[in-house]
């Protein structure tokens, strides 16, 4: 009787956002892994971790006054925890459609800010739009981000009012 061979490797299973959101804290704890992060006083700096599970991450340093804009991280879920400094996230509640638009009408109400200070952050699902600020004048803030599958790309909006337009998309031969 042929006898079938038995996987050598065990699958693996996608991290959740609980996961993420664990690895980003634990990350951040990391007082020498933080305290090495070259810092830019005109731009964001960043460099690639290991993330767990094949997940992509990034420890990234935000000058005073820097953002990100208005972005998503398409179907990925993520994670992120403020290290150092203070971090400002503005998102929308709403779920908003994948692809096939250019400009959205926003409906009143469905605007979140959230401060995040050191050692705070939160996990989040596929299609989330948000923005990402340092609103501090004087101090660099820096930030542990995870994301599960690894970015295949990130749309940037611009917003007037209630008008998310989608501007850009790029993918990760951009930024890597």
């Amino acid at each position: 009787m042929p006898v079938s061979p038995s996987p050598s490797v065990s699958a693996v299973s996608a991290p959740t956002q609980a996961e993420l959101l664990d690895f980003v804290r634990r990350t951040a704890a990391d007082a020498e892994l933080i305290s090495s992060l070259p810092l830019d006083p005109e731009g964001r700096t960043w460099v690639r971790l290991e993330g767990p599970g094949g997940s992509e991450a990034w420890l990234i340093g935000w000058p005073p006054g820097t953002g990100t804009g208005w972005h998503d991280h398409a179907e990925s879920v993520g994670a992120f925890v403020t290290a150092a400094g203070e971090l400002k996230e503005n998102s929308l509640t709403a779920r908003l459609p994948a692809d096939g638009w250019k400009t959205l009408e926003l409906s009143e109400g469905i605007d979140r800010e959230r401060r995040l200070p050191a050692g705070k952050g939160r996990s989040f699902g596929q299609h989330h739009v948000h923005e990402v600020l340092n609103e501090s004048t004087a101090e660099h803030a820096i930030s542990v981000h995870a994301y599960y599958p690894p970015l295949p790309q990130i749309r940037r909006y611009s917003r007037t009012g209630q008008v998310l337009r989608l501007e850009h998309v790029e993918r990760p031969e951009d930024w890597q």
